[in-house]
């Protein structure tokens, strides 16, 4: 018992010793891979990285989140909130995407992961057994439509900003009426119509591997047709192993850097908290929350090592980890195994691979996470439905952790005053 404390991912080796498991995680593990691709590079964007930074990310703290933290679906890696405050901290430190910049964002991921191993340590997880199950419910919807939210450009291929929050994507659409690409359009539909009909041959092969595939080879067959269609691919992509890299531990950096890996650490253990609950409750299981902030610890600090910039878990690929039938945290590990695999030798079929299938991807795998059985259930009881809402909208309006923070706060409040009412 106590090794297992120690090295959690000896609790679920054997049960790779099972076929059935073994290959779902396998096959779990490829279509994650195939769908990080953009996703990577969009962060990386995001987060004012060189693209490749993105796809590193995804690479070593995925694999070891996964053996060393206590979430058996979570995927750790870039993630939106992460980037885009990775961005808005330094940016006014440094010119984006030079050196300087790549070295604070390196440095900063290092910093993050000792102050979420200093958490991890001082068994500070109990913290995450204050969010409610109906505070994760309603972050888990929210965030599921913030994800549609980012993916409605590459749906309908319409000329939306890059970053814009479920406010300005309205305005935009209300005030300029885009003109829907009805090549990217069809796509996507295509693309989810195949998924959904191949749900029931899930176990064999996911869905969402071959609904990409097929969104690919409908491209693909149109162009032959009319060869003046255009849709947006993923751009070609670096066939490399993370280089080695070093946090810059002089002084000045250190004290720069001081106040933003604190503020980044509470972020990224309520984005990974708040998912790794979501999907413990889900499979009706207990969550080490300790457990989770050493291993997230332990992924950043070593990540610093290996090019990559604060990581935290991913709610797109967590859903389509779950989505893709996953067993066990193995899943997590094939993904980085998968992807280094296509960066070596298929980096060049990449571009063939339509930005419009894997927004219908992740459109599905934001559906599956909204649980709408429990959401109506929730929204009978009244000082329940106040909680599910406040944390709904807050999702939707704030930043995540804020949203997080705002729906846990909320909760005691109503728990204090729900047994007057009865």
């Amino acid at each position: 018992m106590r090794r297992q404390r120690l090295f959690p991912f000896l609790a679920w080796l054997p049960e790779l010793r099972n076929p059935g498991t073994l290959r779902a995680d396998v096959l779990a593990g490829l279509t994650g891979a195939v769908v990080v691709l953009p996703q990577g590079i969009a962060f990386a964007t995001l987060a004012g990285m060189p693209a490749e930074y993105g796809l590193y990310t995804a690479m070593v703290p995925c694999i070891v989140a996964a053996l060393f933290g206590a979430s058996r679906l979570m995927v750790t890696g870039p993630a939106n909130a992460i980037s885009l405050t990775v961005f808005a901290m330094l940016a006014p430190l440094a010119t984006p995407e030079s050196d300087r910049f790549v070295t604070l964002a390196i440095t900063l991921a290092f910093m993050v992961g000792l102050w979420q191993l200093l958490l991890g340590f001082a068994r500070a997880g109990r913290l995450a057994d204050y969010v409610s199950h109906t505070v994760i419910v309603g972050f888990t919807a929210g965030a599921a439509v913030l994800i549609i939210n980012s993916q409605i450009r590459n749906f309908f291929g319409i000329d939306i900003p890059r970053g814009s929050n479920l406010w300005q994507t309205v305005q935009h659409v209300l005030q300029t009426q885009p003109r829907v690409d009805f090549f990217a359009t069809s796509t996507a539909l295509i693309t989810m119509i195949v998924a959904l009909l191949w749900r029931p041959l899930n176990r064999f092969v996911p869905a969402l591997l071959i609904a990409i595939i097929a969104g690919a080879v409908y491209v693909a067959i149109s162009k032959i047709f009319d060869p003046t269609l255009t849709t947006k691919t993923v751009e070609a992509l670096p066939g490399a192993l993370p280089p080695l890299s070093a946090p810059s531990l002089d002084l000045e950096t250190l004290k720069l850097l001081l106040v933003p890996s604190i503020a980044m650490t509470l972020l990224a253990l309520a984005e990974a908290v708040s998912i790794a609950q979501a999907l413990a409750r889900k499979r009706r299981e207990a969550l080490n929350g300790s457990q989770e902030f050493i291993g997230q610890g332990l992924a950043n600090v070593a990540g610093s090592f290996f090019s990559c910039y604060p990581s935290s878990g991913s709610f797109n690929r967590s859903g389509v980890n779950i989505s893709s039938d996953a067993r066990t945290p193995f899943s997590a590990i094939a993904a980085s195994l998968f992807l280094i695999a296509i960066l070596f030798f298929v980096s060049p079929l990449a571009k063939y691979l339509p930005i419009a299938a894997v927004a219908a991807v992740l459109f599905l795998v934001a559906w599956g996470l909204i649980d709408r059985r429990e959401i109506a259930e929730l929204l009978r009881h009244k000082f329940e439905r106040i909680t599910l809402l406040s944390t709904f909208i807050a999702t939707l309006a704030l930043p995540l952790e804020w949203a997080v923070l705002l729906g846990i706060g909320v909760s005691l409040v109503v728990g204090r005053f729900a047994p007057r009412a009865k």
